[in-house]
């Protein structure tokens, strides 16, 4: 058997297909840790069979976290535990930014095993702008909360990155076509598996791709950033601030859509998410 690590948190970055990519320095440590805290342990048992080592865990997600994390900190300060995603880097969309973050408080040495992460991987694939962009996660499944959002980064000048599951895929597709404009944009699915898959379009042509035929598998979206309509949206935003210091959302963006010729309605979203 091999040493244990010394006492602390050691955030671990799994596989997100191909197991070969988990590398030495994170097998090592999976294979050290006295215990391993873990988004589903059926997944993580897989990965532990495959560099042949078995491991004490504990299950650690949305749903217990604020109940597992006083215990998984008062035991970080006599072993070593590790934190798994069931597949790339934790912290990434997942709850583990509060376990670290109190980890920290209560003086726990973090230390990161860096690895594959999901995002990352499909910005390589896009052949999109890769000198800024920002991770959004998955985006709402309510229609307006999603388009609020959407509506707050259309002028941001980077590539946007989202997660998404394959029956939501075409609906979201197309209300980013519709609050982004028909922008370049990509669909990156099974990275590194058997069946790796990008396909690139414009916003409407992919929605209209999946629309009908949900694709499988765990799903990346890259949306290129905006070209000259950008200045429009800016110039829309100075506007907007301006008349709501007069003037309802509503009204704002009645207001902003005759002056601009912009679309009212997007304008209203995009009103109500600088009142907020």
């Amino acid at each position: 058997m091999q040493e244990s690590l010394p006492a602390g948190l050691y955030i671990v970055a799994t596989p997100i297909g191909n197991l070969g990519d988990l590398s030495p320095r994170a097998a090592e440590v999976l294979a050290r840790a006295d215990l391993i805290a873990v988004e589903d342990s059926r997944v993580t048992a897989k990965l532990l069979q495959r560099i042949g080592t078995k491991r004490p865990m504990l299950p650690y997600h949305d749903h217990n976290a604020d109940r597992v994390r006083p215990g998984l900190i008062e035991r970080m300060a006599r072993e070593s535990v590790a934190l798994v995603s069931d597949a790339g880097t934790p912290l990434i969309s997942d709850p583990g930014y509060k376990l670290v973050r109190d980890a920290r408080a209560a003086g726990v040495t973090v230390t990161t095993i860096p690895g594959p992460c999901a995002a990352v991987a499909a910005l390589t694939l896009a052949g999109l702008p890769t000198d800024r962009f920002l991770f959004m996660g998955f985006l709402p499944s309510r229609q307006k909360a999603r388009a609020d959002i959407v509506a707050e980064v259309a002028g941001v000048r980077a590539t946007l990155i989202f997660y998404e599951s394959g029956p939501r895929l075409g609906a979201t597709l197309a209300a980013l076509a519709e609050g982004l404009g028909d922008r370049e944009a990509a669909v990156a699915r099974e990275i590194s598996k058997t069946f790796e898959e990008c396909v690139t379009e414009r916003l409407s042509a992919l929605a209209a791709r999946y629309a009908e035929a949900p694709p499988k598998g765990e799903i990346v979206i890259v949306v290129a950033p905006p070209g000259e309509e950008a200045s429009v949206a800016i110039d829309a935003d100075a506007a907007l601030a301006e008349a709501l210091t007069r003037l309802s959302p509503a009204q704002a963006a009645h207001e902003v859509a005759r002056a601009t010729g912009l679309a009212k309605r997007d304008l209203y979203a995009r009103a109500l998410a600088m009142k907020a």
